[in-house]
């Protein structure tokens, strides 16, 4: 099969597109050809160099958004057949025995990731347990689909198991333009929560409105936090969803409500941030909450509500997979509204 991978960090230049061995399934998996993978920040800086994900090895084929057609199955495949098209849940938390990516599911240690520390979807073919691929709608283009797993997953995690949002409540969204900030406003909206959401253009924010943000922000030209006071009628938001780190983080804090949780799951900017004030953490019951993985379960539970409740990710640009140093290169420009996708 085709691949596009890499031997050595370093920029868009250690990228080759070759030929590599096709996968052969274990007993308890199947193998997908590839119709569209997403593309993730963690493609470019394991590329770099300046992150790897425990576990990680070179070489390395990235893509943790992969969807596709079944075209192999394991000896004791039962839950899918040949040519059903499905999307893959990259974690390899609870793998059964039976598959060759079972003993890779420790959350908080050396967990398995398709396309982050296992080869993924930047290729033509990509290997998966049949435990971890779920049907995709008939309704339901390719776009859609590679548009869901990495990016509706860590908003639904951050927000409800640990940030524990409800309805009526207010959450406060920055980077409106990425897919994890886009899945974020339609899932806290779904949920009947009010949505301030901040970007870093007026046409990002406008393009928040059009996903369901009630108020928005250019945060580089607008007082983020007289801004949240403000719509709060001077009491604060309830929550903030931040991947951003550093840039925002004292904004943030201060733009938080009594007992407000400040709910973290990315760097970003950066890899340290500093508390601006111990005695308004303190004396206001403020709570800073790490976003961990996600478990098993959440994937099916949020499958079903992003396939069932209309909601829908915005494509940025579609680039052929032999091109995906120039589709890297524009993720990290931050001059696109939505999610770049590969196809093979």
């Amino acid at each position: 099969m085709k691949a596009l991978l890499y031997r050595q960090p370093g920029g868009p230049e250690v990228l080759e597109y070759v030929d590599v061995p096709d996968p052969e399934p274990g007993e308890r998996d199947v193998v997908i050809d590839v119709a569209a993978t997403a593309l993730n920040h963690l493609d470019v800086v394991q590329r770099n160099g300046w992150y790897a994900l425990p576990g990680f090895t070179l070489p390395h084929i990235a893509g943790m958004d992969v969807v596709g057609t079944v075209s192999a199955v394991g000896t004791g495949v039962s839950r899918v057949k040949v040519g059903d098209r499905v999307v893959v849940d990259p974690s390899m938390a609870e793998v059964p025995d039976g598959s060759k990516l079972a003993g890779r599911g420790d959350l908080y240690g050396d967990l398995g990731v398709i396309g982050g520390n296992i080869d993924g979807g930047y290729a033509s073919q990509c290997l998966a347990p049949e435990t971890h691929v779920h049907l995709i709608p008939d309704s339901m283009d390719w776009h859609q689909a590679a548009c869901f797993p990495t990016a509706f997953l860590t908003a639904w995690h951050a927000l409800f198991p640990v940030g524990r949002l409800m309805a009526g409540e207010t959450v406060m969204i920055h980077a409106a333009g990425s897919g994890v900030s886009m899945a974020g406003i339609q899932l806290a909206k779904h949920a009947g929560a009010i949505v301030l959401a901040t970007a870093g253009s007026d046409d990002k924010c406008e393009r928040a409105l059009e996903l369901g943000a009630d108020h928005v922000l250019n945060n580089r030209t607008g007082d983020v936090t007289g801004w949240a006071k403000t719509v709060t009628n001077g009491v604060g938001v309830d929550m903030v969803f931040d991947h951003v780190g550093p840039a925002l983080w004292a904004q943030s804090m201060f733009s938080l409500r009594t007992r407000g949780r400040l709910v973290n799951c990315g760097n970003t900017t950066g890899d340290t941030a500093t508390i601006p004030s111990l005695g308004f953490m303190f004396h206001m019951g403020i709570q800073i909450l790490g976003s961990d993985p996600y478990s098993y379960e959440e994937f099916a539970e949020a499958w079903a509500v992003y396939t069932s409740s209309g909601m829908r990710s915005v494509i940025d640009s579609v680039f052929p997979l032999s091109d995906a140093a120039a589709a890297q290169a524009k993720m990290m420009s931050s001059d696109f509204f939505g999610k770049i996708l590969l196809e093979p």
